[in-house]
């Protein structure tokens, strides 16, 4: 079944006919080709999926695409100032090696914007702990934890 879809994404009204049963995640990536938010474990595990929803960090592989209706959705594609200039998260990943094959990274950075908002200060095991829905299976987690700390700091939390 068919149902009208509405919402901002990354600053831009979009619409559609989706299925009621589409998730959010498959909504960006094969309706608004934003493939930026990556399918990892379809079960919320990974966090390959984290978007933001009305500022709030969630894992779009389990949020369906109408629960976002009227909302705004900010993807990692939506970090990139219209200059080009990465967001200060972003540029603190690459600056401070935050990543190695990329896979987790885009929600990784999500993840940290959002843990950076809600708690300005973090030290590095309020990061960690945070940071326990998003796995990475290269990095070993030591230069995220700095890659955080950096791009608070950049943000001016």
């Amino acid at each position: 079944m068919a149902v009208s879809l509405a919402m901002t994404v990354n600053g831009k009204p979009v619409s559609a006919e989706v299925d009621a049963r589409t998730l959010l995640v498959d909504f960006l990536r094969n309706h608004l080709a934003l493939t930026g938010t990556h399918v990892g474990c379809d079960t919320a595990q990974c966090g390959a999926c984290t978007v933001h929803l009305d500022g709030r960090a969630v894992k779009s592989c389990n949020v369906l695409a109408l629960q976002a209706q009227n909302a705004s959705v900010v993807t990692i594609e939506g970090l990139i100032a219209d200059d080009g200039t990465m967001h200060p998260m972003q540029a603190a990943f690459r600056d401070c090696h935050g990543l190695q094959c990329g896979f987790c990274t885009p929600g990784m950075v999500m993840s940290a914007i959002d843990l950076v908002n809600r708690h300005p200060q973090a030290d590095e095991a309020t990061i960690r702990a945070e940071l326990e829905g998003n796995l990475c299976r290269c990095t070993g987690y030591h230069n995220i934890v700095k890659a955080v700390r950096q791009g608070a700091a950049v943000m001016g939390k």
